[in-house]
């Protein structure tokens, strides 16, 4: 008996604690802080590891060790930049948009959010983000979508980017899931239908990615397939820097109870190297 109400205890707590996500996400009123304004947070040349341009329509990967920073610099307002990433320790794990959406009870990712990967860990957390306009539902461009969009198939497309990136590290298009889209103001109205928010990105975002766990990341700056216009994308620049101390009170480690789990998840996989 003691048992099952203890069991009991628990699923009303946490349904208690659904209930109170659902009303802060329907209210406006999640624990984000405002955008990093566009002129705040420089680059600290001392800590600067790479600085590499992605021209428009092509994309870029490399492998980002734990605490790192990679800063995707936006300069023209180029309308969509794609995101994935994979554990480098073990690439079976990756990311998983769905967990990042439900468990933060948010598509409205920002700065002071994570990225979950598909084992319930934080691949990455969002630790500057003067945008705060992007798209974890719709997934990247394809073939098929920019045919659609544009009468023209063979224009390079965000999903055979992310195949040719995945290609770079012996991974192939069934180590890929649906991508998170930075820069790509997509919202919904109330009956469920997507819509592009007009100068919600500006010449000079970007979004700061603080890698929890050894990655492999891959970028496809193509245009997200609801951007208006024609297909025109601008390079961005993608800067990789050593991380600072992590705080004790650490934004992104501190702004929910599930991110705080996820942090519980994936912190005992380096507790042997911080001994070290």
């Amino acid at each position: 008996m003691a048992e099952s109400a203890e069991v009991g205890a628990m699923i009303a707590a946490n349904r208690e604690r659904y209930m109170q996500l659902k009303a802060a996400a329907q209210g406006g009123k999640l624990p984000l802080p405002p955008p990093t304004a566009r002129d705040a947070a420089p680059l600290d040349a001392s800590r600067l590891l790479h600085r590499e341009v992605i021209p428009g329509g092509w994309y870029w990967t490399t492998r980002l060790a734990r605490g790192q920073v990679l800063r995707l610099l936006n300069a023209q307002a180029t309308p969509g930049v794609s995101f994935f990433a994979w554990n480098a320790d073990d690439t079976s794990e990756r990311y998983n948009a769905g967990d990042t959406v439900k468990v933060q009870w948010t598509a409205a990712l920002a700065k002071g959010r994570v990225l979950f990967s598909d084992m319930g860990r934080v691949l990455a957390s969002i630790v500057e983000d003067s945008c705060a306009a992007h798209d974890t539902l719709l997934g990247g461009s394809t073939a098929a979508s920019n045919r659609e969009k544009y009468g023209v198939e063979l224009l390079r497309n965000t999903r055979d980017n992310l195949v040719l990136a995945a290609g770079k590290h012996g991974l192939t298009r069934r180590d890929l899931a649906p991508c998170i889209t930075f820069f790509a103001p997509v919202a919904t109205d109330g009956e469920g239908r997507f819509h592009w928010r007009d100068g919600a990105v500006q010449p000079g975002d970007f979004v700061d990615l603080r890698a929890e766990m050894n990655l492999l990341v891959a970028v496809s700056n193509c245009p997200h397939p609801l951007a208006p216009g024609a297909y025109a994308p601008q390079p961005i620049e993608a800067i990789v820097s050593r991380g600072v101390p992590i705080a004790a009170g650490d934004l992104c480690r501190t702004a929910t109870a599930e991110a705080r789990r996820g942090f519980d998840n994936t912190d005992p996989l380096f507790a042997h190297a911080a001994e070290l």
